[in-house]
Formats: structure tokens, C-alpha cells, sequence
């Protein structure tokens, strides 16, 4: 095997959504190279060379056993996942994603398809600043001189602003950041499959509604006014009691909490299927003990359609859901678009996975983690 060496990139991109097409590549190359060790903050920096829309731009360090020329084919590889056409024209363009090798080592490499250092790199304020950020001391092996004195001596009059945005070196560090996630949806849409595979492979504390226990659950659904009440009543108790130990214990192996439930979930159904003074006294119950509990940082909602819920409930065979209306769903379904609407602040994530099996699917379970992981990054967390 070869030694291990510290390869140091510039990555940067001004078209499409330019912060994830930069998280992406980071992704792909801790797969692909090796082990993302540390990566800088992102700059924005008008285009070099060319009258272009602004770029976002960053610099991380991999450590790897992968040789130099080994590591360019990986990049053209990387580009051409992340869209990037790469044109045999010289010149400059607009590009999704480019990733260039600054610095392989202390190490000198001069061929027709590689240059080692990049040959550019002390003249371009967009690759320096974030490379400061993570090697301020590293000397330039021909140049002589570390990152910080680069700067000085650099000619390049464009500026290139620190942003607000974050990247991250792993997948599970993103997660690790968020907290806590609450996964949500009407019956039959796949809440708790998805908060379980979430937290197996992301290293997340799993937080699991109970209520196959409830005894008023079945007879819920065969006399809906009798029961509706005491229902409602003892879900709001088993949540609140459970949601507040569960949350409140914090896993030192764990990276952050996901469940397959909100405690907000009780007013959205007690609004359905109690009646008017029912639902009076309800809320101003449910008021004092949502005050108290936990909020989730993202709440991610799995939206399907009434028919596909109806065909997930006869799947799955509880016999106690098998009479639920279609009716009674559309209504949960409301409800919560309504709660949406009434908390603006809440990082809501609606995801319609009417067209996904995330089960059966693996494909379309990663679409729907890449979904969460662009919101994340869009709140700038």
C-alpha cells in the first residue's frame, strides 16, 4: 500500500444549487479519495477570468493512499456524476462543480495531464482565503512561502466573502448537527421504515411512537363519537410521558435524535375527530405540556395520497385500521398542511414520496436522505 499522504483541493461551483453541488463533491470524494481530515469555510468570489455569475467556493485536506494521477481520475469521474461536461475548448466557463488538486504532500509533479502544485493557485484570492482557513502554515514546496504570505504578495484585486454556509466531511456529521429530527406523516406513510433506516445507518437514538396497546384504538374505529375522547386523551398522556423521557435522555453513542413522531401530531388528530367543547378542553391541556417538550430542529413530512395510504394500511394488516375512511384521511392530511401554515418559523420539509418504495429501493431511500440533507444546508446549520 502506498504511504499516506494529505492531498489538499480546491472545490467550487456557479451553477445550479452551487452550496450542494459542493457538499456533494465533498461526499464524493471522502467515498472515493479517502478521509475528509478538515475542510474550510465557504467563499463567495466573483468568476475568474471571465464574466460569469459568482461562485461558492472551498478547500479540504484527504488523506490518502492514492496516487496523484489515480486521484485526477477519480475527479473527472466525480465531475461527470455532479453533471459537469467538461468541453475540449480552452477557456474559461460556467461550471456545476470544479475540483482541482492544490497540493499532493510536499511533493512536486509536472506531466501534460497533471501539475503538482496547481500552477494557479498562489495567483487566485477564491482558492488562498479558504485554504487559510485549514493551512495557513503549509509552504508552497516551490514557492517557498506558507498560505498566509501568499496572500500578501497575491496581485488578484476581486474579493472573496466568507459566507454563512457549512460544509460537512461526512454525511453522518451533518446528521450529527441537526439534533433532533422529527419524521411525520398521515397513517401508512412510512414514518417509522424511515426514521429506523435514518437512524441504523446515521448512527441516530431511535424514538419510536408506542401505541399498539392503546385499548380505545380499536374500538376508535368501530364507534369514532364514543371513543374519540378518552382515544385523544391517552395518546396526549403515553406521547407526553414517552416524548419527554425519550428526548430528554441524552446518548452519549448516539449522534443525534429521530422519531417517527411529534407530540404536535395529537392536536392534528384530536382537531379531526373530536367534537367542538371536546376539542376546547383538549387544547388547553395540550398547551401546557407542549410548552414543555422538545422541538425538532427539521420536521420532515412524507406526504402520499389517500390511495396510496389506503393500499400501504391493507399491506401492512393491522385489523383495526382496515375499516379507516378515506374521508378520515384526507382530513389527517389537512390538518397537517394547516399546522404548517400556522408555524411558518418551523423548518418544515414536505417530501411527496407518492412515486418512492424507500423500502424496497435504495435509490430512492438515498433520495429522500438527500432531500433532508439539502434543507439542512439551505438553514445554513
Amino acid at each position: 500500500m502506498n504511504e499516506l499522504k494529505n492531498a489538499y483541493f480546491s472545490i467550487g461551483s456557479n451553477l445550479g444549487d452551487r452550496l450542494q453541488s459542493l457538499q456533494k463533491a465533498v461526499f464524493l470524494l471522502g467515498n472515493e479519495v479517502g478521509q475528509v481530515t478538515n475542510i474550510s469555510n465557504v467563499y463567495e468570489s466573483p468568476s475568474w477570468g471571465f464574466d460569469a455569475p459568482d461562485f461558492l467556493n472551498a478547500c479540504l485536506i484527504i488523506e490518502t493512499h492514492i496516487e496523484p494521477l489515480g486521484i485526477l481520475g477519480k475527479i473527472l469521474t466525480i465531475e461527470k456524476k455532479l453533471g459537469r461536461e467538461r468541453s475540449p475548448n480552452l477557456g474559461y466557463k460556467s461550471r456545476i462543480i470544479d475540483i482541482d488538486i492544490l497540493y499532493y504532500g510536499n511533493e512536486i509533479l509536472q506531466s501534460d495531464s497533471l501539475t503538482i502544485p496547481h500552477p494557479k493557485l498562489h495567483e487566485r484570492k477564491f482558492v488562498l482565503f479558504p485554504l487559510a482557513d485549514i493551512a495557513p502554515q503549509f509552504y508552497h514546496p516551490v514557492l517557498g512561502k506558507d498560505t498566509r504570505n501568499l496572500i500578501q504578495e497575491c496581485k488578484d484585486k476581486s474579493q472573496a466573502l466568507k459566507t454563512v454556509f457549512k460544509l460537512y466531511k461526512t454525511k453522518e456529521e451533518l446528521f450529527s448537527r441537526l439534533g433532533f429530527i422529527a419524521i411525520e406523516g398521515n397513517i401508512g406513510a412510512g414514518k417509522t421504515t424511515l426514521a429506523s433506516k435514518i437512524a441504523e445507518q446515521y448512527n441516530g437514538k431511535l424514538v419510536l411512537e408506542r401505541f399498539a396497546d392503546n385499548p380505545f384504538l380499536p374500538k376508535f374505529y368501530e364507534d369514532k363519537s364514543r371513543y374519540a375522547f378518552p382515544l385523544e386523551m391517552s395518546f396526549l398522556a403515553d406521547r407526553y410521558q414517552q416524548f419527554s423521557d425519550d428526548t430528554s435522555q441524552f446518548d452519549l453513542f448516539k449522534n443525534f435524535m429521530v422519531s417517527d413522531y411529534d407530540i404536535y401530531k395529537s392536536l392534528i388528530f384530536a382537531q379531526v375527530t373530536l367534537q367542538k367543547d371536546e376539542f376546547v378542553l383538549y387544547r388547553k391541556l395540550f398547551n401546557l405540556m407542549y410548552r414543555e417538550v422538545k422541538k425538532p430542529l427539521i420536521y420532515v413530512y412524507l406526504y402520499q395520497s389517500t390511495e396510496r395510504l389506503l393500499e400501504n394500511i391493507k399491506n401492512r394488516g393491522r385489523a383495526y385500521e382496515q375499516g379507516i375512511e378515506p374521508e378520515y384521511l384526507d382530513r389527517i392530511n389537512k390538518g397537517y398542511f394547516d399546522f404548517f401554515k400556522s408555524y411558518p418559523e418551523q423548518n418544515t420539509l414536505i417530501v411527496d414520496v407518492g412515486d418512492l418504495d424507500f423500502v424496497a429501493r435504495e435509490e430512492d431511500y438515498m433520495t429522500i436522505v438527500d432531500r433532508i440533507q439539502n434543507f439542512a444546508l439551505e438553514l445554513a446549520i
